[in-house]
């Protein structure tokens, strides 16, 4: 029975995921983000400069150095965090991160956001099943991020067992794709 119940869950979960790239599907043409239109034949960078619920990650990924690395020709899997899970971060939290001394622990961060590949959410969902309910990928920090379903969400879990959910799926771009989430996610 319990065999049977975790299979009845997993396949809502995986059609509840299908629902969200059904959903982004039919917006692939230039899905809004942000309150801009993001085109698949722009890179992650391009795209993500119109966001204005980006505007934060930009700012940290230019600081970081990494503007060329993203705007690359990949493909990368970016879990982009919007300004709001910025914002809930500890005070000072961002600042601190932003100065020059502090650079390699924002990469750290940054690249924790990132996996190689072009992880949409029918290749994760993918993963997910394989997995047994649970996805690990590992990030271009070295980390390790996992993917389950939680209802029909799909939600990152980060390597101090802090959580995302994944807000927009399947933002395509040139140099690969993007996944809006609401919360920061941390490697050890």
């Amino acid at each position: 029975m319990k065999k049977f119940t975790l299979s009845i869950m997993f396949a809502v979960g995986i059609l509840a995921l299908g629902n969200i790239a059904a959903s982004a599907q039919m917006n692939s043409e230039n899905p809004m983000v942000g309150g801009a239109a993001m085109f698949k034949t722009k890179d992650i960078i391009d795209n993500a400069v119109n966001s204005a619920n980006h505007t934060t990650l930009v700012a940290a990924v230019k600081a970081a150095g990494l503007v060329e690395t993203l705007k690359g020709k990949g493909p990368f899997t970016v879990f982009a965090p919007v300004n709001s899970a910025f914002a809930a971060l500890p005070a000072g939290t961002v600042d601190m991160l932003l100065k020059p001394e502090n650079k390699a622990t924002l990469v750290k961060i940054l690249t924790y956001h990132v996996v190689a590949g072009n992880m949409d959410s029918k290749a994760i969902a993918k993963a997910i099943k394989k997995g047994g309910g649970k996805a690990a990928f590992t990030t271009a920090s070295g980390g390790t991020l996992w993917a389950s379903m939680s209802g029909s969400d799909l939600i990152l879990t980060d390597e101090k067992g802090g959580t995302s959910k994944v807000t927009i799926a399947d933002v395509r771009q040139s140099n690969g794709v993007i996944h809006v989430v609401d919360t920061i996610v941390m490697p050890n």
